[in-house]
């Protein structure tokens, strides 16, 4: 059984920095894409990052290139997602998920897995 569980979470300051982790186990993730995705109130899951396990490629939204940055520990099965220059607009529920394709998709509705999610809430 999959299970992703994120942690890294919390409360920050305008232009502060949080590092979100994903702990993936039940799986080989080699062959897997995984993905990073937010949702605020009263608006849609949006893709946020992507990378693929095996070939290391990075996707991000267009929004966030240059602040956030995605990586993976494969000997962890840890994805990461280091955000800096945190703004209020990146407020948001964060979720981890895993698709078992090896390409990154940016619709939440191709991934198989999803973590519970993490709060991030970034003050003015």
């Amino acid at each position: 059984q999959v299970q992703l569980v994120e942690s890294g979470g919390g409360l920050v300051q305008a232009g502060g920095s949080l590092r979100l982790s994903c702990a993936a186990s039940g799986r080989t993730f080699s062959s897997y894409a995984m993905g990073w995705f937010r949702q605020a109130p009263g608006k849609e899951r949006e893709f946020v990052a992507g990378i693929s396990w095996s070939a290391g490629t990075t996707y991000y939204l267009d929004s966030v290139k240059g602040r956030f940055t995605i990586s993976s520990d494969n000997a962890k099965n840890t994805v990461y997602l280091q955000m800096n220059s945190l703004k209020p607009e990146d407020t948001a529920v964060y979720y981890c998920a895993a698709r078992s394709v090896a390409v990154v998709s940016r619709n939440p509705y191709t991934y198989d897995y999803w973590g519970q999610g993490t709060q991030v809430t970034v003050s003015s």
